[in-house]
Parts: C-alpha cells; sequence; structure tokens
C-alpha cells in the first residue's frame, strides 16, 4: 500500500509541474493588462505532495473493458489462451477425480453428485466476487467450471448411478441452462450466452444413453433456437445464431443417419420447415431491429449471419427436403422443389427492401435475390427436359443481364455468367437427356431451334451489357470498373453468340450430306462437304465485316477478321489438298476476292482509322 501510495504522490506532482508550466505560457501570451497583479507572470502556485495526507482507500480494479483493449500478444496468451486451457484442464481434473472416486469407493454415489452439484453452484457465487472487482474474464472462467460441473455431475446421477431418471436429468440440465442465460443477459456477457448455448445443445448428447423420442428431440431444440433468437434480439450477439443453427444441423443428421424411417416422414418434414422458416427468418428479424434502433454499426457487426446464414440455410434446407423425398411414393414431387424455395425467397426478397435505413449496409436483399435465382437455375433441369433445359438456361442469362442491368445489382452479373456457362455446356456437350437425337429436316430441327434461341438470348444480353457499359461510364461517382466489367460481359455474349451461329450451320451443312445414323455421304462425298464449311465460313466472315462497317463496330469487324484469317488456313491447309481441283479453283477464287474487297475498304478508310490510329 505505500508504494502505490508514493505512486499516486508522484504522478500529482507531476501533473503540478505541467499545470504551471502551461499557465506560465498562457501568461507571456495574454496582455499585461489581464494579468492578475498577485500573480507572477512566470509562476503559479504549486502544491506539495507531502500536503496530502496519506492515502490508505483501495485504488479501483482495472475494468474488464479497458484490460481487454490495445492488449499485446503476451498478454492475450497470458489472460485469454491459458484461461481457455485452463479451464479445460480443470473440467478433465473433475472428471477424473470423479473416476478415481468410483474406483476407490471413496464415497457414496448420491455423495459424489451432491458433491459436484454445490461445488458448482458455490464456483458461480465466488465468481461473482471478481466480477464485482472488476474481472469479469476470471469470473466469467470460473461459471465455466461450474457450468461443466454441473453437467457433469447431473450426468453421472443419471448414466452412471442411475440415482434420477432421463426426464429429471434433463429438466435439471435445462434449468442449469437457463440459469446460464438468465446471468448472460443480467451482466450482458457474450461469453455466457455462447456457454449456456453449449450447455443446452449438449443435453441432448449427454443423455443418449437414453434417446427420447423425435417429437421430444427436436421439440426441445425447436424451443432452445426460439429462445437464442429472443436473446439476439434483446442483445447484439448474432453469432449465437450461428452456434444454434450448427448444433440443430447436427442433431438432425444424425438422427435421420440413424434413426428415420418412411413412417416418419411427415414429422420429419413439419420440423425440417420449421427449423428453416426460424433460421430464414432470424436474420431478416435481426436487421429490422438493428434499423428500428437506427443501429447500423450493428449491421456491421452481423454481416456474418446476414450474409452466410441465410445461403447456408437455404443449402440445407433444400438438401433435406429432396432427400426427404427419394421414396417412390413422393417421386411425383421431388420435381417441384425448387419452385418453392425460390418462390420463397422472392418473397423474403420484397421483405427486406421495407424499411431500411439510409446508409446502412443492405445485405440481406441481394442475398435472397442470388438465392431464388440460384434455385430457378435448379428447377430447370428439374422440370424441363431434353433440349428445353438449355434453352430455359439461355433465357435466364438474358433475363439476369437485364434485371442486374436496370437495378444494378453487381452479384447477379456474375450468376448469369455461370448460368451461361451451364448453358453452353448443355447446348454443345453430348450429355445424355440434354441433347436428344434432331430431326433429319434440316434447319426446320429442334437442335437448330435450340440454337436460334440461344443466339438471339446473347445477342439480347450482349446489347444489355453494352448500353450498360455506355451508361455507367457517363454516370458521375461511379466506379469505373463497372463500365469496365459490363463491357467484357457484352464481349462475352457477343463473341458467343458468333460461335454458336457458326456451330449451328455447320451441324446443319453435316446433316445435309451425312445421312443420320451414318458416317458416310450420300448426297455427295466428303469433298463437297470440305467446300461447304469454306464457303460458309467465307460468308459469314464477309457479312460480319458488313456490319462491322455499317455499324462501325470494331468488334464486329475484328471478329470477321479473325474468321477470314480462318478461312485462310482452312484454305491453303485443307482445301488445298483434299479439294477436287474445281472446287479448289472456286476457294481460292472466291477467298481472294474477298480479301481484296476487304483491303480496298480499309484502303478507302471509310471509318477514318487512320486518324484514330496516330490519336
Amino acid at each position: 500500500m505505500s508504494s502505490e501510495t508514493e505512486d499516486l504522490r508522484r504522478q500529482i506532482a507531476e501533473l503540478q509541474e505541467r499545470v504551471s508550466r502551461l499557465e506560465a505560457r498562457l501568461s507571456e501570451a495574454a496582455p499585461p493588462e489581464t494579468r492578475p497583479a498577485d500573480v507572477p507572470p512566470h509562476r503559479s502556485p504549486v502544491i506539495h505532495p507531502a500536503a496530502f495526507p496519506p492515502i490508505t482507500a483501495r485504488p479501483p480494479a482495472p475494468s474488464h473493458a479497458s484490460a481487454g483493449s490495445g492488449k499485446s500478444l503476451e498478454a492475450r496468451i497470458g489472460s485469454q489462451l491459458f484461461n481457455r486451457v485452463g479451464i479445460v484442464a480443470v473440467l478433465i481434473g473433475v472428471a477424473w477425480f470423479l473416476k478415481l472416486a468410483i474406483d476407490n469407493g471413496w464415497i457414496g454415489p448420491a455423495a459424489r453428485v451432491v458433491i459436484g452439484i454445490v461445488a458448482g453452484a458455490g464456483l458461480i457465487g465466488w465468481s461473482e466476487r471478481f466480477r464485482a472487482t472488476g474481472y469479469r474474464t476470471f469470473s466469467n472462467s470460473l461459471k465455466a467450471i461450474a457450468t461443466g460441473i454441473l453437467y457433469l455431475s447431473l450426468w453421472a446421477a443419471f448414466a452412471l448411478f442411475h440415482l434420477i431418471s432421463s426426464e429429471v436429468a434433463f429438466l435439471t440440465m435445462v434449468m442449469v441452462t437457463g440459469l446460464n442465460a438468465l446471468m448472460c443477459w443480467m451482466q450482458n456477457s457474450e461469453i455466457l450466452a455462447f456457454y449456456a448455448a453449449i450447455g443446452g445443445f449438449i443435453t441432448p448428447l449427454l443423455l443418449s444413453v437414453h434417446p427420447g423420442t423425435e417429437l421430444t428431440l427436436f421439440s426441445y431444440l425447436l424451443v432452445l433456437d426460439i429462445a437464442v433468437v429472443v436473446l439476439i434480439a434483446l442483445r447484439p450477439w448474432s453469432r449465437l445464431l450461428i452456434a444454434a443453427f450448427a448444433g440443430t444441423t447436427f442433431y438432425s443428421v444424425g438422427w435421420y443417419a440413424s434413426d428415420y424411417s418412411e413412417e416418419k416422414f411427415g414429422l420429419t418434414l413439419f420440423f425440417i420447415l420449421a427449423f428453416f422458416l426460424l433460421f430464414a427468418l432470424s436474420p431478416q428479424l435481426l436487421r429490422s431491429l438493428r434499423l428500428a434502433t437506427a443501429s447500423a454499426g450493428h449491421l456491421i457487426e452481423d454481416s456474418l449471419v446476414l450474409q452466410f446464414l441465410p445461403a447456408l440455410n437455404a443449402a440445407l434446407g433444400f438438401l433435406e427436403v429432396f432427400i426427404l423425398m427419394s421414396n417412390p411414393e413422393h417421386m411425383a414431387l421431388r420435381r417441384w422443389t425448387a419452385l418453392p424455395f425460390a418462390a420463397f425467397y422472392l418473397l423474403m426478397l420484397r421483405l427486406g427492401r421495407i424499411g431500411a435505413l439510409e446508409g446502412a449496409p443492405a445485405a440481406l436483399p441481394p442475398i435472397y435475390l442470388v438465392i431464388s435465382v440460384l434455385f430457378i437455375t435448379i428447377a430447370i433441369p428439374m422440370e424441363a427436359h431434353g433440349r428445353w433445359i438449355a434453352i430455359g438456361w439461355f433465357l435466364e442469362f438474358a433475363v439476369l443481364v437485364w434485371f442486374a442491368a436496370s437495378k444494378g445489382i453487381r452479384s447477379l452479373r456474375t450468376v448469369a455468367a455461370w448460368v451461361l456457362a451451364l448453358a453452353l455446356i448443355a447446348l454443345l456437350l453430348p450429355i445424355h437427356g440434354f441433347n436428344p437425337p434432331a430431326a433429319p429436316t434440316v434447319l426446320f430441327n429442334t437442335r437448330f431451334a435450340t440454337y436460334l434461341v440461344a443466339i438471339a438470348a446473347c445477342l439480347a444480353a450482349a446489347r444489355t451489357a453494352y448500353t450498360a457499359s455506355i451508361e455507367t461510364q457517363i454516370v458521375p461517382g461511379t466506379f469505373r470498373g463497372q463500365s469496365q466489367s459490363w463491357r467484357r460481359l457484352a464481349f462475352v455474349s457477343g463473341l458467343t453468340a458468333t460461335v454458336l451461329l457458326l456451330i449451328a450451320v455447320c451441324l446443319e451443312i453435316h446433316a445435309y450430306w451425312i445421312e443420320p445414323g451414318t458416317s458416310y455421304a450420300v448426297r455427295g462425298n466428303s469433298i463437297d462437304e470440305q467446300f461447304s464449311y469454306s464457303a460458309w465460313f467465307m460468308l459469314c466472315g464477309a457479312a460480319l465485316l458488313a456490319a462491322g462497317f455499317w455499324r462501325k463496330s470494331a468488334f464486329l469487324r475484328w471478329q470477321a477478321l479473325v474468321l477470314l484469317a480462318l478461312s485462310i488456313a482452312k484454305v491453303f491447309l485443307v482445301d488445298m489438298q483434299q479439294l477436287s481441283q474445281g472446287y479448289r479453283i472456286l476457294s481460292f477464287l472466291g477467298l481472294g476476292v474477298l480479301l481484296l474487297t476487304v483491303s480496298f475498304a480499309y484502303q478507302k478508310d471509310w471509318l477514318s482509322l487512320r486518324g484514330q490510329s496516330t490519336k
């Protein structure tokens, strides 16, 4: 105590000296008539430390909040890491002590349980003394040890000693969980809330030696999850919702793998939907409460819940319902699984836009929109068959690009790119169920019609993306990368349309010269087919170049030049060796005339390209 008193006196003396120097500087800066006559210009009265009587009062203990800020690595290891390891070590020691007492018969079963319960309750009371003096971290550590001792004692009373029934053990463990929840709410302690959640979810696991019915287990979990939602509505502890979701998922998957049977279909489906709705509505409720209290800062802290929990819950809910309907009796309903989920999240999208706070992060609505789009994408192959799958995905791609451009939602642009990739896979790869055989009629068949729809969708998306790139470029304050991203999407969409057009006509050329189901030509020979490909490449290149000059589009002109280069390569490398003399003459004459025409068009410089190149 004397050393603390001396430190305080020394600090007071230093403060008095600083005040004296500041007053002296102010006196020098002030006009002479404003200085007091009885105060020297360069000095101020200094109180000597000896004038103070001895201090015997205890200095205030450091608070937990101030002690936790700015800790060094050494302090964090000493106060936090060792704290957690100490809790585990004490709990292991208590468990081994109980085992040792059992092996040696030192105390009877009832006495062991009573000692554990008394020790746990005593530690909780003792921890309150440390909390009152400011050592909240250590107090919470004692409460964690006490909670573990209480759970172990009640578990031993039920599972090892058979002193109480499963109902009594379940009720007392729920009471311990409730006590922890009450303390965490009264003391505003998030770590105690986690202890309560862990205790609540570990209770059915501890009583697994006598498993309850499905109704009892999942009713308890549903009540526990509702309690967690109520708690996070009162306190900004949104991470508890992630813990509740993880615990519920653990029991759901484990119970389905071990105890599910077909006669439990109705009750199981009810609980799946109940948990799905609870965890789907909780983030929106959490966001609405934060907006209602104008606490936009908490929305940033809740980003884990607002961004990841809706996606995880949607995926788990859909998979659970989809797997649950694997029975032949419910197969007819299985194909309709994705559409209700898509409709639900479209409704959540509508609700998520209500009551938005200006300047607050709008995390939920974009996530709801992306989830609903993903379910629509999944629903297309579940509902459609054959070439309708590719048609549906190409149309969805065009709609997504339009919606992303009109609403300014960047996330939809990424989703649209993935949908385009799926559509191309369904259209081009020989996947069973996606590409049935086309009719022998050239051009008038489902394959060519599918390619035409795909080309139209890509052209519409390219036009939309190009318009969006121009609009975002002229809007003040818009990020420059937005315009470039839209321009890249327009480039990919337009190039995809050109490639699909080439492939579609080439397939029809092949269908014309080749008998369906055979590998040989019936209307001609392979030379005729090869010449048709060369003629088509030249014609398409010329059309693209003309369109490029007419629309003044460098993008179309570059596509034409690349296609003409491919035509040159084919004529010189393939046609020269494989075609007959007459076809060779036609190929080279046609290519030569086309290239000379192109060269003349560029030499005329109708688009003033030379002037542009010098800029």
